[in-house]
């Protein structure tokens, strides 16, 4: 058994994660209550049975987190549980104040590097190998480190490489969130679902010197308000729920004022928390000083920012894709869990309860499948022939400019042609480079393509030209190399 990465271990989304991982755990919530609310967060769209599978197998999952060694954050000896955007309930359990995500992952990967698993790092999938039969039996490789080209064989082969919410200008995430897995996935003849759906954090710390550092939802159920350069705080006017309303009511509501203001970012006001606002979240406190804000006296300058990939590597319910053998978990997937709008905290439960799933079916798999072809290595990489760097900063512009956070036909017109014109420039060149933004382009066309298809608003896919929700478009838009794009109507 091996596992590749095309960095080190840790340079995935996972160890950033900050909210938590909800569950329904607390005395006063039910499972039902936490399935209601991530249907009401998805907009219609969300899977009925996959957020059943959710929110009934999430408690027992936080428990084996907990065996495992992970340290959540108590109270008086029980679990210490937050209450964040679109929650009816405080059911968000931390570690490490707001290091949730980093406490889990450090957790999984000691585990895995005493498990015997073959860790192979700085290793990037070229292709997914898939026989006459239509079954994945593989994958082709390059060693960052020498370039050399290795074809790996295998029963089954599992995708949990993330999203592509890097490819956006403005970003909470790291530079490895390139939609590898959903371009390799795609190739290879999967389907691919809810590619429009692209969710945008709404408070991203917003200075010109510095990264677009996420700042968590759970601050805003602490008692953090969001202000605009006049003072006011302008989302109750939006939503009922004010800064505690669905990421992308609160995104839009940024966003407008933003356009109307001509401002750069408006403010996060942390004050209301007071002092406790330090303990509870360290790592925003101390990132923030980092830049000379004070979150106890100063407000945070915020915008939105690219944030969640919500579509994927379609997956049924034991986290297999319409290709035997494949199976895909995590952000790469689109499990049917978040419809049209992710319900915050939920990645990370999604990642524990469909990653179990997605190793299960695999084990199951290999016990079933008929022995692999033997793989071997297959000479050197190519050097590259085009400049990377210039298009990797058109595409990032143009997915920002044409499929932000409010798009239209002419904005994702552009960056359509700019997405495909990248992709053509890439044909030919088989380098490390080349290979890695021809991925991200195909990934960013997907997006553009379906954004494009679905004309209407809905949840985190908001359209100027199509501003109001229909009936028509209730589905999941799917999408197929050889087959084009089709409306499911059956989520």
């Amino acid at each position: 058994m091996a596992l590749l990465t095309k960095g080190e271990l840790d340079d995935g989304c996972s160890r950033w994660a900050q909210g938590g991982i909800a569950a329904a755990i607390a005395s006063d919530d039910s499972v039902q209550r936490h399935y209601d609310d991530t249907m009401a967060a998805g907009r219609g769209l969300s899977n009925p049975e996959a957020v059943r599978v959710l929110v009934e197998e999430g408690p027992e999952r936080i428990r084996q987190l907990a065996e495992w060694g992970v340290v959540f954050d108590t109270q008086d000896g029980e679990l210490s549980l937050g209450r964040e955007a679109a929650h009816s309930r405080a059911r968000i359990v931390h570690a490490r104040g707001d290091g949730t995500g980093l406490e889990i992952e450090s957790v999984l990967i000691r585990r895995v590097r005493t498990s015997g698993v073959r860790v192979l790092e700085h290793a990037q999938v070229t292709r997914l190998s898939v026989d006459n039969a239509g079954r994945c039996v593989g994958v082709e490789m390059i060693d960052a480190d020498n370039g050399v080209v290795h074809h790996l064989a295998a029963r089954a082969v599992v995708l949990a490489s993330g999203g592509a919410a890097r490819l956006w200008r403005n970003s909470t995430n790291p530079p490895s969130a390139t939609g590898d897995g959903l371009a390799l996935a795609y190739e290879s003849g999967a389907e691919l679902a809810g590619m429009e759906f692209m969710q945008f954090h709404p408070t991203a710390l917003t200075l010109d010197r510095a990264p677009h550092f996420l700042i968590s939802e759970a601050v805003r159920g602490e008692g953090a308000v969001i202000r605009n350069q006049e003072g006011r705080r302008f989302v109750l006017e939006k939503h009922v729920d004010g800064e505690l309303g669905g990421r992308d009511v609160v995104a839009r509501a940024i966003w407008d004022e933003l356009r109307s203001s001509g401002a750069s970012h408006v403010f996060l006001d942390c004050r209301p928390i007071g002092a406790r606002a330090t303990v509870r979240f360290p790592g925003v406190h101390r990132t923030c000083l980092e830049y000379g804000i004070d979150i106890t006296r100063d407000l945070i300058p915020i915008a939105p920012a690219a944030h969640y990939t919500i579509g994927g590597v379609r997956t049924d319910l034991r986290a297999a894709t319409s290709v035997h053998g494949l199976y895909a978990c995590g952000e790469a997937a689109s499990s049917g869990v978040h419809g049209a709008n992710r319900l915050a905290s939920n990645s990370l439960l999604e990642s524990v309860v469909f990653g179990r799933r997605a190793a299960e079916s695999a084990l199951t798999d290999i016990g079933e499948a008929p022995p692999p072809p033997v793989g071997g290595d297959g000479g050197r990489a190519a050097s590259p022939s085009i400049d990377p760097r210039p298009r990797w900063q058109a595409l990032e512009d143009a997915l920002w400019e044409g499929a932000g956070v409010v798009r239209d036909a002419d904005g994702l017109h552009q960056a359509a042609s700019v997405c495909d014109g990248i992709a053509a420039d890439c044909d030919g060149d088989s380098s490390l480079q080349a290979t890695r933004l021809r991925a991200a382009a195909t990934a960013a066309s997907l997006v553009c393509a379906a954004a494009l298809a679905r004309e209407e608003s809905r949840g985190c896919h908001l359209r100027m030209d199509f501003p109001d929700c229909t009936g028509q478009w209730h589905g999941s838009l799917v999408m197929h190399k050889d087959e084009g794009a089709h409306l499911d109507h059956d989520v």
